[in-house]
């Protein structure tokens, strides 16, 4: 497995600016990331910077509440196609998943599902948020709803991943689903430890960091 292929390289803050966004690009080209992960506004942008490279262009959906109305999340996903993005973090009606309302939580992802017409769409639960039957009951919903991913955390929450909650995604989604690690993620200890509890991709603001760490690792 190539590190660089299992990061989405994400700056989400409110304040990022542009010249920030531009050296994000210039990073995830070099090491040749999986992606890029940034707000809406941005997906133009570094749709640009990106072009002619493999780097896809990610973006977030209904964030970071979840609270948006389906229609809107759907929407949003339109528009975020339109610009150049190819892939969709959406997180999911956390409020409808805890009164046990889990038609309206697979109704509101295959909504996106939907509008994303085929491109990968990555459904975060809020792990710090949720019970473990809740996390178990999620993840079978996603499923249900055609996404291609369960992703653990916005990053602006109570917590972010934790080895116990991939390895309990993992359990569930098993070959059906993959699994997205993110918030927290900074060392290299701590990208293995999530890729060996199952994760498939890492989202992460500590890119570069990550790579020199591991380049250091793979040396001896």
């Amino acid at each position: 497995m190539k590190i660089n292929a299992t990061i989405d390289h994400t700056l989400l803050k409110q304040d990022a600016t542009s010249a920030q966004i531009e050296q994000l690009c210039a990073d995830a080209r070099r090491f040749e990331f999986a992606t890029v992960c940034v707000h809406p506004i941005w997906v133009s942008f570094c749709a640009n910077h990106l072009k002619g490279s493999p780097v896809k262009v990610c973006t977030v959906v209904g964030f970071p509440l979840g609270t948006n109305a389906t229609a809107a999340k759907a929407y949003e996903t339109t528009l975020a196609l339109a610009d150049g993005a190819e892939e969709i973090d959406m997180v999911l009606n956390i409020g409808a998943l805890k009164d046990g309302k889990l038609d309206v939580v697979r109704q509101d992802i295959e909504a996106v599902v939907k509008a994303a017409q085929g491109h990968v769409v990555k459904v975060i639960l809020e792990t710090c948020l949720l019970t473990r039957e809740e996390k178990i009951a999620a993840c079978e919903t996603v499923v249900a709803a055609g996404a291609h991913f369960v992703k653990t955390s916005t990053g602006f929450s109570t917590g972010g991943a934790t080895v116990e909650d991939v390895k309990l995604m993992k359990s569930v989604v098993g070959d059906r689903c993959k699994v997205k690690a993110a918030g927290g993620v900074r060392s290299y200890a701590d990208l293995m430890a999530m890729l060996e509890a199952g994760a498939d991709r890492i989202g992460t603001s500590a890119g570069v960091a990550l790579m020199t760490q591991t380049e250091v690792k793979t040396s001896y």
